[in-house]
């Protein structure tokens, strides 16, 4: 065979390589959402789990896609306002369970997500999301705080209402009001934003238990008792068998063992009957509901390439976040299931 020949079926040989490993690779790209991308989020705050998460797959998808795509932490009015705005998918959101939840609640800007909106897929649960107390608080444990409003103390409590602050905050009143009759109103909302604002009501002693989550709070635990902005954990709403999933360091100082004594069972918040509640943190993408179909499909293949890489998952443990993808249409069916079911919930705790 001359040189020529050879140089010449090398080339070839290398250019069919290179289209059989790029071809996915090149499908998403070459698919309808083009441009700069504007990825919003229901939170305002940028040291919260909601712009970690995003940020992490944000960052995959704009390499993927080889598109210019930003979070912006504008928070929940401002995010589904510029999401009805865009029908063309150069705006795209991020949020998780408050979305429906916070319809739920009556919660006024919170619409019927699964109607108003698409529903996109899944990508990541945080079994973080935790109460937390001042470190020189009389409060040890939940079981105290219970007890205590339950003996007429008030405790304030810093939720965002609406979301899965508001729904943690009603199962620990329903549990009050199980085992002291009468005294769960003695357990007191300080309704507030995003995390940054629940953190400073804790630091100026305005509240005595805060929603928030390891991801934004681990830091804080660190600090000696006598740091005005030191705090304690003492309840992680997740189900057990999710915070388990999580990588056996846990997270900055704080390792998953030590995490788990916050959770069920070790911590319980009864809703009669012998069952407990818990939750899990699930973090979604919303869309436009007039956006291209083919955008759908293009963001749950480049997705679905992403998880099945595998990389992903690694930087998702190491920020203490479960890997949950599912594709959208999967995502759909599973998240209105979820929302039937804390519905009914809901209803039953504020009977």
């Amino acid at each position: 065979m001359s040189n020529a020949r050879l140089v010449k079926g090398i080339g070839v040989s290398a250019m069919m390589a290179a289209m059989a490993l790029g071809s996915s690779y090149a499908m998403a790209v070459d698919g309808p959402l083009r441009g700069n991308v504007r990825v919003v989020i229901g939170s305002s705050s940028t040291g919260g789990d909601t712009y970690q998460n995003a940020s992490i797959v944000v960052d995959e998808l704009s390499e993927k896609l080889d598109l210019n795509m930003k979070v912006d932490a504008v928070g929940v009015s401002a995010a589904y306002n510029a999401l009805q705005r865009d029908p063309r998918g150069n705006t795209l959101m991020i949020f998780h369970d408050q979305s429906y939840l916070g319809h739920l609640y009556g919660v006024q800007g919170y619409e019927d997500p699964f109607e108003n909106y698409i529903i996109g897929p899944t990508i990541a649960i945080n079994p973080g999301n935790a109460y937390l107390v001042p470190k020189d608080s009389p409060y040890q444990t939940l079981d105290d705080i219970i007890a205590a409003v339950g003996e007429g103390e008030t405790v304030r409590v810093a939720i965002q209402p609406g979301g899965v602050s508001e729904i943690g905050y009603t199962a620990l009143k329903n549990a009050i009001r199980i085992l002291h009759p009468g005294a769960e109103e003695n357990l007191v909302a300080v309704n507030t934003g995003s995390q940054s604002d629940k953190n400073q009501l804790l630091f100026d002693d305005q509240a005595d238990l805060i929603n928030g989550s390891v991801q934004a709070n681990e830091q804080y635990t660190r600090l000696p008792e006598d740091d005005q902005k030191a705090m304690r954990f003492v309840w992680l709403t997740a189900r057990h068998d999710t915070l388990a999933q999580a990588n056996e360091e846990g997270l900055g100082q704080t390792d998953r063992e030590t995490l788990l004594q916050f959770a069920e069972p070790n911590v319980q918040v009864t809703m009669g009957d012998d069952q407990n509640f818990a939750f899990d943190k699930e973090f979604f993408f919303l869309y436009n509901k007039d956006m291209d179909p083919a955008i759908v499909e293009q963001i749950d293949t480049a997705l679905e390439e992403i998880y099945a890489e595998g990389e992903i998952q690694e930087t998702q443990k190491r920020s203490f976040f479960i890997p949950d993808f599912m594709t959208s249409s999967e995502s759909q069916e599973y998240l209105r299931d979820k929302a039937e079911r804390y519905e009914g919930i809901i209803e039953s705790l504020q009977e």
